[in-house]
């Protein structure tokens, strides 16, 4: 199985941005599927999370204004990004099934001006 994250890109504070990670083959068996982003300097921390029941998880820095939905049919997981911050600049990563030996994403860096 291969992730393919893409989506990122430049958005002004308070705009939106979709991301997308397509998967080579089905995500349908993974038990959850994560996104987890990278800001310079700092660890890599997870911000979402979505099992195959959709029970659904968000970092707290990220709720109310993130969201993360599975296409089973299109092995496609998005993640919807709304009002975004500066402090949300970072190189976003797809996962699964979730947890560091799993399936990685290349990443794709969203940068949030000010």
């Amino acid at each position: 199985v291969q992730l393919q994250a893409s989506g990122g890109g430049l958005v002004q504070a308070g705009g939106s941005r979709r991301l997308s990670c397509a998967a080579s083959g089905s995500i349908f068996s993974f038990n959850a599927f994560g996104w987890f982003r990278q800001a310079p300097g700092k660890q890599r921390e997870l911000v979402a999370a979505i099992t195959t029941g959709r029970a659904i998880m968000y970092a707290d820095s990220v709720k109310d204004r993130f969201t993360i939905s599975r296409d089973n049919a299109k092995n496609v997981v998005y993640l919807q990004m709304n009002s975004l911050k500066p402090e949300d600049t970072a190189v976003y990563y797809c996962n699964a099934p979730l947890g560091p030996s799993g399936y990685w994403g290349q990443g794709t860096l969203v940068t949030v001006s000010s």
